[in-house]
């Protein structure tokens, strides 16, 4: 709709304008951000295979107990503004169980409370990293 406006349901401007130095790949702007809902927000894969997929998954690796060890954790810590939510398969599970936390995207794998409990202390109270649980790019 070049030279006409156009409203986005949610009241956004999509009004095609010409490239500027400013937007110089001519797109509309965007509307600014809203604040985070939580701080930090924890996805835990709780993922099931069947027994003997040759991927394995992170329920079978004990992701269930240490999500819920998690959750817990985080509350008797205060953590009030960090989600810690069950997932579906985060498509790492040769390396579970697995973890992101956003919105830095950091992954973690982790196989015991001791590395729920240094995650939560290290990454989501002090605003660290655990480097010896954290996952690369490359790494599938």
């Amino acid at each position: 709709m070049a030279g006409r406006g156009a409203l986005h349901p949610a009241g956004f401007d999509y009004t095609v304008r010409p490239a500027t130095r400013a937007n110089p790949i001519d797109l509309p702007p965007m509307p600014a951000d809203p604040r985070l809902f939580y701080r930090q927000h924890v996805f835990c894969c709780t993922n099931t295979r069947p027994p003997g997929h040759p991927r394995g998954c992170c329920s079978e690796k004990g992701s269930e107990k240490l999500r819920n060890y998690m959750k817990v954790r985080a509350k008797e810590l205060g953590l009030a503004d960090v989600r810690i939510n069950a997932s579906g398969c985060l498509d790492r599970c040769e390396l579970g169980p697995t973890m992101v936390i956003y919105p830095e995207g950091v992954w973690y794998s982790y196989h015991s409370t001791a590395d729920i409990d240094e995650i939560l202390q290290k990454h989501l109270v002090e605003g660290g990293r655990v480097e010896r649980l954290m996952l690369q790019p490359e790494q599938k």
